[in-house]
Order: C-alpha cells, then structure tokens, then sequence
C-alpha cells in the first residue's frame, strides 16, 4: 500500500511520477493534476505540460520533427491507435522488436544461409568478439525455419514461450520501475545472461551460443519475487505455485546440468538462465531496500485503463 502526495488516498498500485518522482492515484497521475514541480522545467508560455497523454496539447507553436513526421504516416499515432499499445508500455516495444526480430532473422538466413545469420544473430564462443551479437542475441530466438535443426533449435515454443512470461510479469515491473527502467533491466540482464553463457562454456573447454530473451525474462521473474515471493503462479497455467518456488526451482535445475551436465545441456542456455536470475533478485532486493512499495498478491490481467493506451498495464478482468 502506497499514499497518494495529494489527496493521502491509500493506493494498492499506485502511479510514480517519472518528472518528480511522486506518488500519486488514478486521479492525480498526470503532472497536470497534481501541480508537478516538473511544469516548473517546462518552456511553455502558456504554462500547459504536454504530458504525452492528451494529443491535443503541444508545448509549442512549432511542433516537433517526431510530430510532423507521425502526421504524416497513414495511420493513427495517437493513444487511441494502434501505436497506443506501445506509448508507455516497453514491455509491448520490446516483445514487438522480438517478433520483428525474428522477421529479420528469417531473411537473413534467406539471403546468406546458417553463417550469416549466426554473425548477425548468435553469440557464441566462436564470436565472443562481434560485439553487436551481445545485443541482437537478446532478441533473436531459435531459428527453427532452418532445415535440419533439432531439439530447442528447431522449436518455435522458445519465442512464444519467452514472450508469455515477458508479457504477463513485463508490466508488472515496468509499471513500478518505469518504461526507461524497465528497458534499461531488460537489455543489460539479456546481455549479460548471454556474456555469462559464453564466459562459464569457455572456462570448461565447451563450444556455447546463444540466442534469446530467457536471461531478461528470468531477470523479470527475479525484482517480482524478492517484491512479492507469496504472489501465486500457474505454471504452464496449471500448476499453481508460489513464484519463490519457480525461481528457487529454476535456480536448482540450471546449478544441476552446470554442475552435473553442461552450460548448455540439452541444448538449453542454463548458465543464461541463471545469470538472468540472479541478477532480477539482485535489483528486486536494491528496490525492495531504496523504493516504498509491493506488488499484488495476484496478476490482473486484460482490458483496462493501463497507460499508453487500450490493454496497458491497468485494471484486469481476472487473474492469471
């Protein structure tokens, strides 16, 4: 439970205010509605805060290149068009750059085959060196449009199965920590998932490559059990458990097939999944120690009021 700075009503999920740092209701979320000290920063004659939700207001008579280039695409760009899902909510940005990402992967391996493909995409400890790879791995998934390829190389589950978790604990975390915080978590976690994969094969002899989003993801499933270790999930939306079991899980079964097995046993990054971990716990616990606040006690997920547009982070019709 959070106060609201304005009216002191007591709030479950409350708002912070990325300009001065508040906390604020439903009511009073917008800087306009709760005389943010940012309108102060604000160069505006008019003394109007553009606070990007009302795409009527602009803070001066010239608009910005970004707006006259959004007026001018065929399509709405406005919070009630098909861009509003992504306006505030990086979680919807980053599963879309996934999906766009495997786009991109597909058309690689059409133009150059299996070796264009992997200097584009994978890191591994035959390319530790192609520095873009730390970041492009983190993206790309399983290529399993490639002819011949096996086990989790040749399964499309890797993308979806990444991209359910992202989607329904993403908000959750974004929602506190905020959209540049949330992707700043998510590409660092990724990254050095992936680093931490390459680095542990390395020390034991082994070939390792990498490829996809599981580190950041697990990073995720990390800040929300150090917030809330009691919060009950489904796994595989039947299994009903606490999160702490999930991640104390994850953690037993990677340390085994390092220990026991490989980095990469079964064709599975577990020292990724691992890092990914460790490193969510490690920054839920810092927010759990610097920021005033806790999750829900259950996912609510579905239509709603979130931010950014319809079906953003905001009140659900159920729980997950």
């Amino acid at each position: 439970m959070a106060k609201c700075d304005v009216c002191g009503q007591q709030e479950n999920m409350p708002y912070e205010c990325r300009h001065c740092g508040g906390t604020h209701c439903g009511e009073h979320r917008l800087p306009e509605n709760h005389g943010c000290s940012g309108l102060h920063d604000w160069n505006d004659p008019k003394g109007v805060f553009n606070s990007g939700f009302d795409d009527s207001v602009n803070s001066s008579a010239e608009a910005s290149t970004t707006e006259k280039i959004a007026s001018k695409l065929p399509f709405d760009t406005g919070s009630s068009g098909v861009l509003g899902y992504f306006r505030g909510n990086m979680t919807y940005t980053l599963l879309a750059l996934m999906w766009l990402t495997m786009a991109a992967q597909f058309l690689a391996y059409s133009i150059g085959g299996r070796e264009l493909h992997e200097t584009l995409f994978t890191l591994s400890t035959a390319n530790p060196t192609y520095v873009w790879t730390w970041v492009t791995s983190v993206f790309a998934h399983s290529p399993f449009f490639i002819i011949g390829a096996q086990g989790p190389e040749g399964s499309i589950f890797h993308i979806v199965f990444n991209s359910i978790v992202i989607f329904f604990f993403g908000p959750l975390v974004e929602r506190y920590i905020g959209s540049r915080d949330f992707a700043i978590l998510f590409v660092v976690s990724g990254v050095l998932a992936g680093i931490g994969q390459v680095g542990l094969a390395s020390l034991l002899g082994e070939p390792s490559s990498v490829l996809g989003a599981s580190g950041a993801a697990l990073a995720i499933i990390g800040v929300v059990t150090i917030l809330n270790p009691d919060l009950r999930v489904y796994l595989f939306f039947v299994l009903a458990m606490p999160i702490w079991v999930l991640a104390a899980g994850t953690v037993a079964i990677s340390m085994l097939f390092i220990v026991l097995g490989s980095p990469g046993a079964g064709g599975i990054a577990h020292g990724a999944h691992l890092v990914g971990l460790l490193i969510g716990l490690a920054y839920g616990e810092y927010l759990k120690r610097t920021r005033n606040f806790r999750v829900p006690s259950q996912i609510q997920m579905g239509g709603g009021g979130g931010p950014g547009g319809p079906g953003g982070p905001g009140r659900g019709r159920g729980p997950f």
